[in-house]
């Protein structure tokens, strides 16, 4: 075979979650109530932030952008995965997986950059609160939202790129729901050498970087807090920081979760269930962490339903 007929692989076949026949339904209607879910909750969040003026901040900028993302990336795999409990074959083409795989990494990458900026807001919110309006700004704020959603596009080039450089010739049938990176690799017939460079390069750097930003963050602020002489200053530091570091821990616990590999033969089916917490779970809960125990937002609601009774 030659390498122009070993890379003319027009379609891939993905195989969904599961094979059982008799979870195909249950699981169709479960992860089609999340998806609802996930949309409609980070839609009313967005909504709620644009409508109220007093939400104009900061903190309520990085969280509307948050909650951009999570709809956005949720809705690059969900329809193909719900397709697949109901289809007997769910089929995507080359370069609907290369765009997949791009949109799938860009919206992964640019939200860990988000949540580093959010880390830092909190950092200069509680630990300089008199340099906050300059430190904060809205062309400050911009830039990092800029350079967020540019350091995202910039990983998912790299990925898609080398990705489309390998050769495809023995099978097309992806043991996943999603174009993702290793499943693909593990259908090259080609060396990926290169790509797992690339992948350890590109990971390494988001998640060294962010952790590392974060991390200070919230160890500056820890010691901050540790200096306050009273309990209300305690308690504000912490209600103000415990959504973010739930969200964080929960985005970056199951990533790992999902990308570490294991050397057992189950690696494939235990990173698809991490991915599903990943992917489906965690977009979900997040309008809910940063909604129930959130004040603002709840004076906010307060606010919407008296001008649609009124």
């Amino acid at each position: 075979m030659t390498t122009e007929n070993a890379s003319s692989v027009s379609e891939f076949i993905l195989m969904g979650l599961t094979d059982q026949p008799k979870l195909q339904l249950p699981l169709f209607f479960l992860f089609l109530l999340i998806y609802l879910v996930t949309v409609v909750g980070n839609l009313y969040l967005m909504i709620l932030i644009c409508l109220n003026s007093h939400l104009h901040t900061p903190m309520y900028f990085y969280l509307f952008n948050l909650s951009f993302i999570d709809n956005c990336y949720s809705s690059v795999f969900t329809p193909k995965m719900l397709i697949s409990f109901i289809a007997d074959r769910n089929v995507i083409s080359f370069r609907g997986c290369m765009s997949q795989l791009f949109f799938f990494c860009f919206f992964v990458n640019s939200e860990c950059y988000v949540l580093t900026a959010m880390a830092y807001d909190r950092y200069v919110a509680i630990c300089k609160p008199l340099l906050y309006t300059t430190a904060m700004s809205p062309q400050v704020c911009s830039l990092l939202m800029s350079g967020s959603y540019v350091m995202g596009f910039a990983g998912a080039m790299v990925h898609t790129g080398f990705m489309m450089r390998l050769i495809f010739c023995d099978s097309n049938i992806i043991n996943h729901y999603l174009c993702d990176i290793f499943p693909l690799l593990q259908l090259s017939c080609s060396s990926t050498y290169a790509n797992e460079i690339v992948v350890s390069a590109v990971v390494g750097t988001v998640v060294i970087l962010s952790g590392l930003i974060i991390f200070i963050s919230y160890a500056l602020i820890l010691f901050n807090i540790c200096h306050m002489p009273s309990s209300k200053g305690w308690s504000k530091a912490l209600s103000t920081c415990g959504s973010h570091i739930t969200t964080v821990s929960l985005f970056y616990g199951f990533a790992l979760l999902t990308h570490v590999r294991l050397p057992s033969s189950g690696f494939v089916e235990q990173g698809k269930f991490y991915t599903v917490f990943s992917t489906n779970v965690v977009p979900m809960l997040n309008p809910l962490i940063y909604s129930l125990r959130n004040k603002d937002v709840k004076i906010a609601v307060k606010k919407i339903l008296k001008r649609i009774t009124n």
